[in-house]
C-alpha cells in the first residue's frame, strides 16, 4: 500500500529563520509578536510578527543559495530584471531548506512538482510600486512578481522542476498545498512532490483585518476568555512528500496518515459558531488515518484568538473528541497568524511536535474560556506521541485537518 512520508522540511518564521532556531524558540517560549510600526505607520499601535531578516538579506541569501555551483537547480538568480518579492524570498528560503533536507537529486527535482500557497503573494511589492512608478514606466518589469504564482514559478524554474501550481483559499492555502501533494503520490501521478507556502506582511493585509475590527491591539492569546483579535505574521514553510514506494525509510521523519477538507460555506469569513464544519473535518480525516480520537495525542489549534474563530473550534474539539480530549494548543502566540502559509508552518511545527514527543504551549493564554471544558497547554510537556493532528481554518469555511503519525 503506497503511504505519504514526509523526507524534508523548511521554515523561515518570526520565531527563526531556519528549523533549529524554530525548535529552541518554542522550547524556550520565545515568541516572535513584537510592537511595530515599520509596515503601516497609520497602524503602529498594533502589534504585528514578522521575519527577522530584511529584503536585502533574504535577497543575498537567494542568489548565494541559487549560485551554488554543486546545488541542484537551473538558473542562478542574478539576473538584475529579475524581481523577486518579499513572500519569494521567503518561500525561496525555506523550499531549499526542505531540498536540502531530503537530499534530493537534480533527476529527482527535474521529475516532482511544487505546489505552493499564498494570499497576499507581492502585495507589499505592489505596494512599494505604486509608490515608485505607473505600469507602463519604468518599474513595469516589476508587475509579474505580483501574481499570487510567481513564488511556485521561480522555486519550479530554478530547481529545474516539471510543474508548478499555486492555491490561495484564505487561511487554510498551504494545508491544501500539503493536500494536494499527498493526493498527487496516493493517486499514483508523483513519486515525490514539494509543498508548503509563503506571505509576507503587507499595509494591504493590516488595513484589511483593521476594517474587519480583528486585528488585536495588544497580541493574540488564542483560546483566552480575555482574548481581542488575531495578530498577523509572515513566513513561508515547505515540505517534501515522497511515496513509501520511492523513500528511504531512514531518512522519513514521519507518516501523513489522515487528512480532510470540508468546506462549510456558513460565512464569506466567520467560521460556523457551534463548529460543524470543523467537527466534520476533523473526523474525516481521523477516519482516513483510521484513528479513533483517542490515538491523537496533541491538536495544533487553528487557534488565532478572535472572538468566534476559537468559540467555534473550541466546541469542535469537544464536539469530536469528547472525554479524549488530547493535549491542545494554538502556536500562533509564537508566530502570528503568517495567512497563507499557516497550514505548512504550523505543520512543521507539529513535526517537530512528534520528533521531541511534546506538546507546545499556549502562549499568552491565562483565563479559561466558560464555554469550554478545557484549556490550551501552557508547558512543553512530555508526551508518548505516535499521532498529531494540525487544524487550518480559512474565510468561506474552507476547514483543513491533516494528521501526522510516527513510523
Amino acid at each position: 500500500m503506497r503511504e505519504v512520508w514526509i523526507t524534508g522540511v523548511g521554515i523561515i518564521a518570526p520565531v527563526g529563520n531556519h528549523l533549529p532556531e524554530v525548535l529552541s524558540s518554542l522550547h524556550h517560549l520565545r515568541g516572535g509578536i513584537i510592537p511595530s510600526n515599520l509596515i503601516s505607520p497609520g497602524l503602529s499601535h498594533i502589534p504585528v510578527a514578522p521575519v527577522r531578516a530584511s529584503d536585502e538579506a533574504l535577497t543575498n541569501r537567494t542568489i548565494s543559495a541559487s549560485a551554488e555551483p554543486d546545488a541542484p537547480g537551473g538558473y542562478a538568480l542574478t539576473d538584475t530584471t529579475q524581481v523577486l518579492s518579499r513572500t519569494t524570498l521567503l518561500g525561496f528560503e525555506a523550499a531549499t531548506q526542505a531540498i536540502r533536507q531530503a537530499g534530493l537529486s537534480q533527476e529527482a527535482l527535474s521529475e516532482m512538482p511544487v505546489v505552493s500557497a499564498t494570499t497576499v503573494s507581492g502585495m507589499k511589492l505592489a505596494e512599494q510600486f505604486l509608490l515608485q512608478g505607473e505600469i507602463n514606466g519604468p518599474l513595469a518589469h516589476v508587475v509579474p512578481a505580483f501574481d499570487c504564482g510567481d513564488t511556485a514559478e521561480v522555486i519550479a524554474r530554478h530547481y529545474r522542476m516539471c510543474m508548478a501550481t499555486t492555491i490561495s483559499t484564505a487561511c487554510s492555502s498551504s494545508a491544501n498545498a500539503i493536500l494536494t501533494g499527498a493526493r498527487y503520490i496516493l493517486n499514483g501521478l508523483y513519486d515525490r512532490v514539494l509543498v508548503g507556502g509563503a506571505d509576507s506582511l503587507s499595509r494591504f493585509t493590516l488595513h484589511g483585518f483593521n476594517a474587519l475590527e480583528l486585528l488585536s491591539p495588544t497580541g493574540c492569546r488564542p483560546f483566552d476568555a480575555e482574548r481581542n483579535g488575531v495578530t498577523i505574521g509572515e513566513g513561508s514553510a515547505f515540505l517534501v512528500l515522497e511515496s513509501s514506494r520511492k523513500a528511504d525509510r531512514s531518512k522519513a521523519l514521519a507518516r501523513l496518515s489522515g487528512f480532510a477538507n470540508c468546506n462549510e460555506a456558513f460565512h464569506f469569513t466567520a467560521s460556523s459558531p457551534d463548529g460543524r464544519g470543523a467537527a466534520a473535518t476533523m473526523t474525516e480525516a481521523l477516519n482516513m488515518a483510521g484513528l479513533s480520537p483517542g490515538d491523537i495525542g496533541y491538536i495544533n489549534a487553528h487557534g488565532t484568538g478572535t472572538i468566534i474563530n476559537d468559540l467555534s473550534e473550541g466546541r469542535a474539539i469537544s464536539s469530536v473528541f469528547g472525554v479524549h480530549i488530547p493535549q491542545v494548543s494554538s502556536t500562533k502566540g509564537y508566530t502570528g497568524h503568517t495567512l497563507g502559509a499557516a497550514g505548512a508552518i504550523e505543520a512543521v511545527i507539529s513535526l517537530l511536535a512528534l520528533q521531541e514527543q511534546c506538546s507546545w504551549p499556549n502562549l499568552g493564554w491565562s483565563e479559561p474560556m466558560e464555554e469550554l471544558g478545557f484549556h490550551p497547554a501552557t508547558t512543553c510537556m512530555q508526551l508518548p506521541l505516535r499521532h498529531v493532528m494540525s487544524n487550518s481554518f480559512g474565510f468561506g469555511g474552507n476547514n483543513v485537518s491533516i494528521i501526522f503519525s510516527a513510523l
